[in-house]
């Protein structure tokens, strides 16, 4: 308690007004005064202590936009969303091993670049936007089950489960417009980036739904121009009559993110070709030729992830970082990881080949998996080079070039002998690598 003196106002007032002469002279006691700790809103949130002052409406409920305080290494969420892609690299490989041909291959590129642009699209969503926010946690799953039906509809896409698997790609992309869009609505400019794209998959759609409907070759030719359409949009930056194209700057990546993001995919591929390996190897293993295709493909995958990470795969984030070109790598970056990744999936169905190599001499369409595999990486590896530091080692075609040259030869040996070859290949690569290495001073990144 405080006994507090109360003057007249006119000596040094305690209030307005007057009328406290008569108490001139005594004292008033108050209650002790005790300071309540500051309320929490609905949120648990501190309020304000001045009178009135409320959040922002955009600040309470701002886009979900990647900002400069949002963490730049992947969720644990985006880490799960991979696990559906091994599914579907691994039925694609097992297809294209069971039956090979000219036509089956084609389906399985099809098939494969389908699926390749669905992660290619959610990487790019979670690179500009923030991943941590419930909506993208909510699109991000919703994709993951999309791409597990495209995945369960791969052995049949081309027969009964053709609109299983063209209705699950086509409500992914859709979906996501309608998910980005009105998420979006408080950022113009935001909202009709997600609106181009809208658009282009719009288009895309009718080939895809139509072809679902149609023969098995009609069905290849509707499916190649849908993809045509999809891959184009994104080259093009989306453009859309009366809003133009997505401005460069609104497609400036998280080098650090997105570099990771790539780096993990392909991991993702090794990671079907090891699974391969381990599930043929599991059946057949009683014979010694057996056993040397194990080794075989097991030392392949360990050329293909070593040659990946040499130098362009281990400088990718900084090479993000200091292109001038801000969005260079969205557009680029996808293509050659696409023939790397397709590639590898092709190498993994060359293993199972030949862990159940039955024939004496190599058929030529084995051939062309057991070869071409790795001939397709490193075409791939080449444009990716070539991204990072604006040349091409000659290592890469020289590869290429050795791999055309043994294939004849092949023909006319057993498929453990194409896979040796093929290995031997990769090795002189890595080994050309390593003594560029070791002979060179150490070499930054020079995007072009």
């Amino acid at each position: 308690m405080y006994a507090v003196p109360v003057t007249d106002p006119g000596e040094g007032t305690i209030g307005p007004g007057r009328g406290y002469g008569r108490y001139a002279g005594t004292a008033i006691t108050l209650p002790p005064i005790v300071e309540r700790p500051a309320r929490r809103s609905v949120a648990g949130c501190r309020e304000s202590s001045v009178p009135f002052a409320q959040e922002e409406p955009g600040q309470r409920r701002r886009p979900p936009t990647r900002g400069p305080s949002t963490p730049r290494r992947v969720t644990l969420l985006e880490l799960f969303f991979d696990l559906v892609y091994v599914v579907a690299l691994a039925l694609i490989s097992r297809d294209l091993a069971h039956e090979i041909t000219w036509y089956q291959a084609g389906q399985s590129l099809i098939l494969l670049a389908a699926v390749w642009w669905t992660w290619v699209l959610t990487s790019l969503v979670t690179d500009l936007y923030d991943p941590e926010r419930t909506e993208i946690k909510v699109l991000i799953v919703t994709v993951m089950l999309g791409v597990l039906l495209m995945a369960t509809a791969i052995p049949k896409a081309f027969g009964d489960r053709g609109l299983l698997f063209a209705g699950a790609y086509v409500a992914i992309h859709l979906g996501r417009g309608l998910i980005l869009m009105p998420t979006v609505r408080g950022d113009p400019m935001i909202q009709r980036r997600a609106a181009r794209v809208f658009c282009w998959f719009a288009l895309s759609a009718v080939p895809w739904i139509l072809g679902a409907f149609v023969s098995e070759d009609a069905r290849m030719a509707l499916w190649l121009l849908a993809l045509g359409i999809d891959y184009l949009g994104l080259r093009l930056a989306y453009p859309v009559p009366g809003i133009g194209t997505v401005p460069a700057a609104q497609l400036r990546v998280t080098a650090e993110h997105l570099a990771e993001r790539y780096q993990q995919f392909y991991t993702i591929a090794l990671g079907d070709a090891i699974l391969v390996t381990g599930v043929a190897y599991s059946t057949v293993h009683a014979q010694a030729e057996n056993s040397v295709g194990f080794v075989l493909a097991f030392a392949t995958t360990l050329l293909l992830w070593r040659i990946y990470v040499h130098k362009s795969g281990e400088l990718l984030p900084l090479a993000m970082k200091i292109s001038t070109v801000p969005n260079r790598f969205v557009k680029t970056a996808p293509y050659s990881h696409l023939l790397m990744v397709a590639g590898v999936v092709t190498t993994a169905a060359g293993f199972e080949l030949v862990l159940h190599a039955l024939p004496a001499r190599t058929p030529p369409a084995w051939a062309a998996v057991i070869l071409g595999g790795p001939a397709l990486f490193l075409t791939g590896r080449a444009f990716f080079e070539r991204e990072v530091f604006n040349r091409i080692s000659p290592s890469r075609p020289g590869g290429v070039l050795a791999l055309v040259t043994v294939a004849p030869a092949v023909l006319f040996l057993p498929p453990l002998t194409a896979s040796l070859a093929a290995m031997l290949v990769l090795t002189g690569v890595a080994l050309a690598d390593l003594r560029r290495t070791r002979t060179s001073p150490p070499e930054a990144p020079m995007p072009p």
